[in-house]
């Protein structure tokens, strides 16, 4: 055989084409599978959403808590322990001071066999005996105070310019009730908080504007 018929027997003429059999595609024709990411959870979010209808959507921002018309902090909290006949019993003493550092303040105790309760009856206990600090418009009080409660001695002096200067739980009364540019020293030995605490409310009690 000459070379220019086995040229012609190796190239296909214009109308012979082949033929693909029907129901059989071929593999350039098929389309692309690939499994992404929105395939996997149920198609795209703007089109087949297949999330639990029931469950509420999260918004991006959630809505800012109300503020609480006192800010309270525990200054001590303890265990106790009763023996009884049957055995022992224990249960929880929380003390808390209430304030909303506006010139009110308030140092209440609560006691239950669960912590919980015992904050709400504290926090109860610290708005039942509430007092209002008088002070001037600088948040000063007026002047000095020495007063000897239990076992605690606490004395409170006006320092303007010098910001608040006290320890222990007296910090945290005067704190609450919004004093600035005071100092108050604990002649005592006591590390009772609550009765420092108490005597720092004693303390105020006695400012007179």
């Amino acid at each position: 055989m000459s070379e220019e018929k086995k040229q012609e027997a190796i190239t296909p003429t214009e109308g012979n084409t082949s033929e693909v059999p029907a129901g059989k595609e071929s593999a350039t024709d098929a389309p692309a599978t690939t499994s992404t990411r929105d395939d996997r959870r149920g198609g795209a979010r703007g089109g087949n959403d297949k999330r639990n209808p029931r469950r509420p959507r999260r918004s991006g921002r959630q809505g800012e808590r109300p503020r609480q018309e006192f800010e309270q902090k525990i200054i001590s909290i303890r265990r106790v322990t009763r023996v009884m006949a049957g055995g022992r019993r224990f249960s929880f003493s929380v003390a808390m001071v209430l304030g909303d550092k506006k010139g009110k303040v308030g140092v209440g105790i609560g006691k239950a066999g669960d912590t919980q309760l015992a904050i709400e009856k504290a926090m109860r206990d610290a708005k039942k005996n509430m007092i209002v600090v008088p002070m001037n418009k600088d948040s000063h009080i007026p002047h000095d105070v020495h007063v000897k409660y239990a076992s605690s001695e606490v004395m409170i002096m006006p320092a303007p310019g010098r910001g608040l200067v006290a320890g222990s739980s007296v910090r945290t009364v005067l704190e609450h009730a919004g004093v600035k540019d005071v100092t108050a020293k604990i002649f005592s030995r006591s590390k009772n908080k609550l009765n420092n605490a108490r005597a720092a409310i004693e303390a105020l009690k006695q400012l007179k504007a």
